[in-house]
Formats: C-alpha cells, structure tokens, sequence
C-alpha cells in the first residue's frame, strides 16, 4: 500500500488535465460516501429530532422562503 506522502508525490508528477479529472472522481467518491452516511443516519433515525424540528417550525409558520 502507498503512503500519503507517496501518493501526494504521485499526484504532483500528474499533468494539469490529469489533475482536474482526479479531482473529479475525487469528489465523485466523497460525494457517494457521504450518501451512504446520510442513508445510514436517517435509517439509525439519528436526524429524526432535526426533521420534526424542521417540520414544526414549517407547520407553525416560523420559516421564509428564498
């Protein structure tokens, strides 16, 4: 396995192009983890007290739109 600092020197070797299209899958996968998180706290019920939070704030008239 490399190290970070391997990888980090790898990286540094890339050309411009090479370095936006990591940049993309890299946040590609940053994005899907956080998904998988957020799928796993709303089925762990961890954000409940924030959606009921939310919806009573919306059902008593306390928000604006933008």
């Amino acid at each position: 396995m490399l190290t970070l600092e391997q990888i980090e020197n790898a990286i540094l070797q890339l050309p411009p192009n090479k370095i936006g299209e990591l940049l993309e899958w890299f946040l590609n996968l940053d994005y899907k983890r956080w998904d998988v998180q957020l799928e796993k706290d709303i089925a762990e019920g961890k954000l409940d007290a924030l959606a009921a939070e939310a919806i009573a704030d919306f059902e008593s008239g306390n928000y604006r739109e933008i």
